[in-house]
């Protein structure tokens, strides 16, 4: 399909969604001197560098090229690190990551698998010798070692580029020291398995014995002559990977951590710093209950230092646990309706906020992000704001309406954000609440603006985006493409421009495009997101129906035209909306879904639905298809085109060819585009610009608008 140069769709993706030379993952100097930042040289770079900007002045200077330090050869990356970038959806290249010592004077990373330190004072980067392929280097914290992973070993090597050698090395095939496990990266949000202790003399390194997973194998079947992938995938009611943890010194010696594996098996958090002993979130299977362990590290013994338990399920944040300059336990839980923040035994927060994340810890204070809380007295639809929280009360750091977050450091916080009548993202450097240097970017603008209402949709008031045409005149209703995601962790609806680029482009073909965010997406409450329990295909489809009738007494809705696209979960509910609510749904693009809900992750699947051995049944209502071919499905038949990455290892491929199979058995016609070598992430350029295009193709066959 040829298309001009200069076309949304490819501009879209050439700019990876218009990421591309936009600064991202903020570093702050203890001493407010440097801020550490990655960003690439324009918005179609892909390629990230690593730079420091002097607060003090604004100035700018790169610390690491990675063209200069590659001599201008092509990436080659090990599958570990192909791995890690799948489960952390990293599209970029170059400097994709780094990790810094306590000073922020020394930085590590990682590139084609060889070892990188950067001096952040001189801004001079140099490689070190190494027994890669390397992954996830991380300097001591007083910056005379980096430890790193390789070929399933723990290794540690001198900063002068001596003593290079493995502290702990897999006694067999399947094990491997210091990297996170599959559901670990992919569902719980942790993506390194070694932490160095504040002393430097020492570290906890994880262990993962993936032998008792059952083996997946992708394959590519257009291209035949390649060996299919060797996958330990952990489904739902499967054995999960064995998960132990060791402080491991200098010399190799090394103590187990004891706790209750068998309880809780799940190691989600691990915080080691000098405020404390090492620190582990450990959950049970079912994540019900989890424990707050202090590590002796001598012993490897721990003590409880804190439990929660709760019928539903126990989320995971960011930032928390930790321990504050005192010593409190800090944490974010769901307590008396409402998601707060505690200090020790103590909330801070109440009802007025929804706390999302600790960004950072500090004498007097506690920065957090949070949304407002169901006793909030203005709703401010889609927003996240960063708040000042300590025992005097609440203070809001950011002020636009927007979506915000920060790092902070010896007086300076970086404040990013994003707001709905800006494109892209705004950094600022504030050295005390004062704005005193911006951060550039180099992002593309979309040059696209923007006809969007945040609303919000039926009874139970979902919060919704709605997008018109920029050229519409208001003469009739117009066709309706609900745009959803739907599900857990994916709140669609935010108060940010670049999140509806997409979604203006589909309504400047011609539709009222509606995003709504239902219950089981984050943001509003505790009970708004745990409504889904064993009940997930009900609960978010009729969210969608109610949103979709409520705002068609607002907006110019031809409710007799209305389709559905989606990706991951959102390609699941589209694929619901069609087969189940034929009556309200005429068409649906249905990407990467979850079609029998068996085949998903434990960590993931399990949370929402329970162990599938114990409630076969809530695992069959809440699929698409299972054993005996469509569940539920009502007629009349609707169009479905299903789309799919043959190299997803997230999403199986397996998923979309049953619902096909199932389709074709029920004598039920559908379309479906394999996509080769594609994963979960679609950053190849010429397949995400055609996607669209080929949707809308699609869409408006399916809706007769052709």
């Amino acid at each position: 399909m040829t298309t001009e140069p200069d076309s949304f769709p490819r501009r879209h993706a050439r700019t990876q969604r218009f990421s591309l030379g936009a600064p991202r993952s903020f570093t702050v100097a203890p001493d407010g001197t440097r801020v550490v930042f990655l960003r690439s040289s324009s918005g179609t770079d892909r390629a990230g560098a690593l730079w420091v900007l002097d607060p003090a002045d604004g100035s700018e200077r790169a610390a690491a090229d990675p063209a200069a330090l590659l001599g201008g050869a092509d990436e080659a990356l090990p599958p570990e690190e192909r791995a890690r970038r799948e489960r952390s959806r990293e599209g970029g290249a170059g400097i994709v990551g780094y990790a810094t010592d306590t000073a922020v004077e020394l930085a590590s990373f990682a590139l084609s698998g060889r070892l990188f330190t950067a001096e952040l004072r001189a801004g001079t980067a140099r490689e070190l010798p190494a027994a890669g392929p390397v992954v996830d280097p991380r300097p001591s914290p007083d910056g005379r070692h980096v430890a790193y992973a390789a070929r399933g070993a723990l290794r540690v090597v001198g900063t002068e580029g001596d003593g290079d050698r493995a502290l702990m090395e897999p006694e067999a095939e399947g094990i491997s020291y210091g990297l996170a496990e599959f559901v670990a990266a992919e569902e719980m949000a942790r993506s390194r398995g070694f932490w160095w202790a504040p002393e430097s003399d020492r570290l906890l390194v994880a262990r993962v014995d993936d032998t008792p997973v059952e083996r997946w194998w992708i394959a590519d079947p257009a291209r035949p002559e390649r060996e299919p992938s060797h996958v330990a995938y952990p489904a739902a009611g499967t054995a999960n990977a064995d998960v132990r943890l060791f402080v491991v010194g200098l010399d190799g010696a090394r103590t187990e951590v004891s706790w209750d594996r068998a309880r809780y098996p799940y190691l989600a958090r691990v915080h080691w710093s000098a405020a404390g002993a090492p620190l582990l979130l450990v959950q049970a299977r079912d994540q019900r209950s989890q424990l707050y362990l202090a590590v002796d590290p001598d012993s490897g013994a721990t003590r409880m230092v804190h439990a929660d338990e709760d019928p539903i399920w126990l989320e995971l944040f960011a930032g928390v646990p930790c321990w504050s300059p005192s010593g409190q336990l800090v944490r974010i839980a769901d307590e008396g309706g409402a998601r707060v923040l505690a200090v020790g035994e103590r909330p801070l927060t109440n009802r007025q906020l929804h706390v999302r994340a600790v960004l950072d810890v500090g004498d007097e204070d506690v920065l957090v992000s949070a949304s407002a809380g169901a006793d909030a007295e203005v709703p401010e639809i889609g927003e996240v704001h960063v708040y000042r929280v300590n025992e005097l009360g609440v203070e809001r750091v950011s002020q636009e309406p927007g979506v915000h977050t920060a790092v902070r450091a010896g007086g300076v916080t970086v404040l990013v954000s994003a707001v709905p009548a800006r494109p892209g993202t705004q950094a600022r450097v504030l050295r005390d609440g004062k704005h005193v240097a911006p951060v550039h970017s180099h992002a593309e603008d979309p040059g696209m603006t923007l006809r969007v209402t945040l609303a919000e949709g039926g009874a139970r008031h979902v919060p919704c985006a709605v997008l018109l045409p920029r050229d519409y005149d208001g003469s009739a209703p117009l066709p309706v493409l609900m745009d959803p995601y739907g599900g857990p962790h994916g709140q669609r609806v935010v108060a940010a421009h670049n999140a509806y680029l997409t979604s203006q482009w589909f309504a400047d073909q011609g539709f009222a495009v509606v995003v709504a965010d239902g219950r089981g997406t984050p943001g509003r409450s505790p009970a708004w997101e745990k409504a889904v329990r064993d009940d997930l295909a009900a609960v978010v489809l009729q969210d969608q129906v109610d949103a979709l009738q409520g705002l068609a007494g607002d907006f110019p809705l031809d409710l007799s035209r209305v389709a559905v696209r989606g990706w991951s979960f959102g390609g699941y509910l589209a694929a619901l909306a069609v087969l189940r609510r034929p009556d309200v749904f005429h068409a649906a693009v249905v990407g990467a879904p979850v079609t029998d809900l068996r085949l998903y992750d434990t960590h993931y699947q399990e949370r929402y639905l329970g162990h599938p051995a114990e409630q076969p049944e809530v695992y069959r209502r809440n699929s698409l298809i299972d054993d005996a071919g469509l569940v539920d499905a009502a007629e009349p038949y609707r169009p479905m085109m299903i789309i799919h990455g043959l190299a997803d290892d997230n999403v199986v491929v397996a998923h979309s060819l049953r619902l096909s199979s199932a389709l074709l058995a029920a004598g039920r016609p559908h379309e479906v585009l394999p996509l080769s070598g594609v994963t979960h992430m679609t950053p190849q350029e010429a397949v995400a610009e055609n996607l669209l295009r080929l949707q809308l193709d699609f869409l408006k066959r399916s809706l007769s608008l052709t």
